[in-house]
């Protein structure tokens, strides 16, 4: 056989063995989506923005069988959505660990629409670190391909050439982006749904702007920005703290903050209901209030 040949034949092995662990996901009116075995136990995790509805959804497993599931729960800022289906005789897949993420190599998006899988070749476009969704949720990786995302491809499989899968593909975060949810960020959210089914985030209850601090304050501080409050919710826990419009954050738990992902990565879920020092700029002068945060 020729090089192309050994291939094509690596590549079909691997959707071959990343289809057992593909099932279709029924959850909206028209065109179904994509879904990945979690557990032989019947979970599923496929992206939030395809299921439309809590109830009436079904699951098409490899073998063609169709059976009812129930949403477990969903995180819409990180485009996740966990399902149980009531079969008890699931394939999970071989995820792949971080290392196997290199910039060029060859990826496979795959997606069961339909009874079949559907498949399409591309390579990783580009790599990042930990970033937040413009709906607020953390994603451990930035992952960017070149594949097309065809219609139901959303909550598939990203397959590399192993048939392992490095990640879960969808359009609903970015517009005009082919995105892979890596699987840190998998068990992360899929541990959260189990327990609560949704995932917790702590909340001050405040509409905030990054703002430019004075020149003699910002030697002090050794940081160039902090976050103006523009506004305070009645009775929330920046309300209940003391916190005021016009104040300006500067640090929060002893964590300095210039921008809007500082203070949102510092409020993450383990923080609700503990008190928590939060620096502030008042009048020109640096002042220190304790906040129990809430949760969202």
């Amino acid at each position: 056989m020729t090089e192309l040949q050994n291939l094509s034949e690596a590549l079909v092995k691997s959707v071959e063995t990343a289809g057992a662990s593909t099932v279709r996901v029924e959850a909206r009116r028209r065109l179904p989506a994509t879904g990945v075995v979690w557990s032989a136990e019947g979970l599923v995790v496929t992206a939030d923005h395809v299921v439309r509805r809590d109830e009436d959804i079904y699951v098409g497993l490899p073998g063609g069988a169709k059976v009812a599931a129930a949403l477990v729960g969903r995180d819409p800022t990180t485009d996740l959505a966990l399902l149980k289906a009531e079969t008890q005789d699931l394939t999970p897949p071989a995820w792949a660990g971080d290392e196997a993420l290199r910039v060029g190599s060859l990826v496979i998006a795959a997606g069961r629409p339909y009874h079949d899988m559907q498949a399409t070749l591309g390579m990783i476009y580009t790599l990042g670190g930990s970033w937040r969704t413009p709906a607020g949720g953390r994603i451990d990786r930035y992952i960017q391909t070149d594949v097309t995302m065809y219609p139901g491809f959303s909550g598939g499989p990203l397959i590399d050439a192993a048939g392992q899968i490095i990640g879960l593909n969808t359009s609903g975060l970015l517009r005009d982006a082919s995105l892979a949810i890596p699987v840190a960020t998998l068990k992360r959210i899929t541990a959260a749904l189990l327990e609560h089914g949704h995932v917790k985030r702590g909340y001050l209850g405040v509409g905030m702007q990054p703002v430019r601090l004075p020149e003699a304050l910002a030697k002090t501080l050794e940081q160039e920005a902090g976050l103006l409050l523009v506004s305070v919710e009645p009775g929330s826990p920046a309300d209940t703290g003391g916190l005021l419009i016009g104040d300006i954050i500067v640090a929060f738990g002893g964590e300095p903050v210039e921008h809007m992902d500082d203070l949102l990565m510092l409020l993450g879920g383990d923080q609700a209901g503990h008190e928590t020092a939060v620096r502030i700029v008042r009048g020109g002068e640096l002042k220190e209030v304790m906040i129990t945060v809430g949760a969202r």
